[in-house]
């Protein structure tokens, strides 16, 4: 079950340690939340965007993270009938281009580390547990993710119209920062 934090309870919990926590017990940071925190702690905290960089580029990104360092690639060049799409594979670098990222920034494995993904479930939540698993205590999720959840009924049915960043007014933008999303063209 999800457990949603909000921001009164935020700055009493983001003083605790983290590392006794177990995976299953991860529990998410709203949107606006997260984006509170990164304007009252920026130098405290890595905000990292899971998605892949194709995803970023057709729906949005913000530029209020401090890097795409996806958790999930895409694999072009093998279709996956079960699911009706090219098959996704993890990262097999992405622990170390998480703790790369914190050391460019003077921080260690002990910072608070937020992933976000498109909804918050399929990658968000799981890159969290993955960083929890590799030593990074502090890992956790920014529930919902960039673009929320699909309407369940309505004219809109099906549209991620309901929370997430993208839908809760805070800052975005339809171009990837170019110097933030992941690239391997240099």
């Amino acid at each position: 079950m999800k457990k949603y934090l909000t921001p009164l309870f935020l700055s009493a919990i983001m003083s605790l340690p983290l590392s006794s926590a177990q995976a299953s017990d991860i529990s998410g940071i709203s949107p606006k939340a997260t984006y509170e925190l990164l304007q009252q702690k920026p130098d405290e905290v890595l905000f990292i965007d899971v998605r892949d960089p194709i995803e970023i580029m057709f729906i949005g990104f913000t530029d209020e993270v401090d890097l795409n360092i996806p958790y999930l690639m895409v694999d072009r060049s093998q279709w996956d009938a079960k699911k009706n799409r090219f098959r996704l594979y993890q990262n097999p670098d992405f622990a170390t281009q998480v703790e790369q990222a914190l050391l460019e920034r003077g921080l260690d494995k002990q910072a608070t580390v937020i992933t976000m993904c498109r909804s918050g479930s399929e990658r968000g939540l799981p890159s969290a547990e993955f960083l929890r698993k590799h030593g990074f205590p502090n890992a956790t999720y920014m529930i919902n993710g960039f673009q929320g959840d699909s309407a369940k009924a309505g004219e809109k049915t099906g549209f991620r119209i309901q929370n997430g960043w993208q839908n809760s007014g805070l800052p975005w933008g339809s171009k990837p920062n170019p110097e933030k999303i992941y690239r391997i063209d240099r």
